[in-house]
């Protein structure tokens, strides 16, 4: 079956090229994949695969039943949504809207993901069981398109077996592919604080209440959750990413200061605990000062965990399917995916598609202006998501 389902993925090559180089062109922000969408349920129409749309947003569920549909249910799943970043790669399929870039390779995904339901399909009498392939909205943007096709009670999470997903990892070559077993991903949440002081002339500072000097306290203060609270056999990283003020200048300090950072951990219980000493400290530091400091916590993704078994047995698949000397263990990240919400309701696996190329000079990392892949990852990445899609069922 490994020959067969490889001789079907380069078979369909050129077909998958077309369809993600149609995905690239046009590519759609979180939560406005409505022509993707579109273009995804032609295809599905076309090739007479069952589906149902507008599943927590613009989601799609395709099922590919084999025989004794009723035995066992697994899932497959791609996400379809875009960042806002202006494409700066000069090719034939740049992005034709503007500001808005498949930089993390969503349209990747969905084209693996559809290329295994394809090949999958043609295969439907050599397994039993049935396939859901979760073509998934809003993986970029809170709450996520994940937490919101569970919600919408037309994913049967609760008789599901498994899901299995794949993410391009461009620092990985072409033909590689990379797993890792148990916790593997961060929690993600975001923060946004307001500071309010007492704004006036810079040069008589006694008579204000100066937010950037709180802010500048409060920033420092922050850092000592993960430098004297966080243990250190747990990953924590909190980071400030934006300051503004309202006001301000050279000889004017402002009445407020705004900052913005993002707190991530591998630990849910840690994770509540950091919440409170955020609090605290923001509590503490105003008073300090005789300011104010207000909090928000915009609660996100929680930690991504493989389930051990499930993802065993992944890997030693994908080393049947593309050689052991192709197979990699991978690093914990403290990147965020709105996939760990599988992670939590079902057995689930994420591993990585290796889309670089050095000799190509195909390097550009994701989230950047010039993010792109070697298009011979469709073969890779299409071909082992229906091999092990197969395999849970054969």
């Amino acid at each position: 079956m490994k020959k067969t389902i490889h001789a079907l993925s380069i078979k369909c090559h050129d077909y998958l090229k077309d369809i993600r180089r149609y995905l690239h062109t046009h590519p759609e922000l979180s939560f406005h994949e409505e022509k993707t969408a579109k273009y995804l349920v032609d295809i599905l129409q076309k090739h007479q695969i069952i589906f149902e749309d507008n599943v927590g947003g613009y989601g799609i569920i395709a099922k590919i039943e084999g025989r004794n549909p009723h035995k066992k249910t697994i899932g497959l799943r791609g996400d379809m949504d875009a960042l806002p970043i202006q494409e700066e790669n000069e090719v034939p399929y740049k992005s034709i809207n503007q500001g808005i870039m498949h930089a993390c390779g969503h349209d990747v995904h969905t084209t693996c993901l559809l290329g295994a339901l394809l090949i999958l399909n043609e295969l439907k009498d050599e397994f039993e069981g049935t396939i859901l392939c979760v073509f998934q909205p809003a993986e970029e943007k809170l709450p996520g398109g994940a937490s919101l096709m569970l919600k919408s009670g037309k994913l049967p999470f609760k008789e599901m077996a498994s899901m299995v997903g794949q993410h391009v990892y461009p620092s990985l070559e072409v033909g590689k592919v990379g797993f890792r077993s148990g916790m593997y991903m961060a929690s993600a949440d975001e923060l946004y604080f307001t500071i309010k002081g007492k704004g006036g002339h810079g040069a008589m500072p006694q008579e204000c209440i100066d937010p950037i000097l709180v802010a500048a306290h409060f920033i420092t203060n922050l850092q000592t959750i993960t430098s004297r609270y966080a243990t250190p056999d747990i990953p924590t990283v909190l980071t400030i990413g934006k300051i503004n003020s309202k006001g301000g200048a050279t000889n004017i300090i402002p009445d407020e200061v705004y900052l913005e950072g993002t707190l991530r951990t591998m630990n849910e219980p840690w994770r509540d605990e950091i919440h409170q000493h955020i609090m605290r400290i923001a509590d503490h530091t105003a008073a300090t000062f005789g300011g104010e400091i207000s909090s928000r916590i915009e609660v996100g993704y929680p930690c991504l965990i493989n389930e051990p078994e499930l993802t065993s047995k992944c890997k030693s698949w994908a080393q049947e399917y593309l050689g052991s000397e192709n197979v990699i263990e991978l690093p914990l990240r403290m990147t965020a995916e709105d996939f760990a919400y599988y992670t939590q309701v079902m057995d689930a696996c994420f591993y990585r598609l290796g889309t670089g190329n050095i000799q190509k000079n195909i390097t550009a990392p994701i989230h950047t202006s010039r993010f792109d892949i070697d298009e011979d990852a469709l073969i890779t990445g299409a071909g082992l998501m229906a091999y092990l899609g197969f395999k849970q069922l054969s």
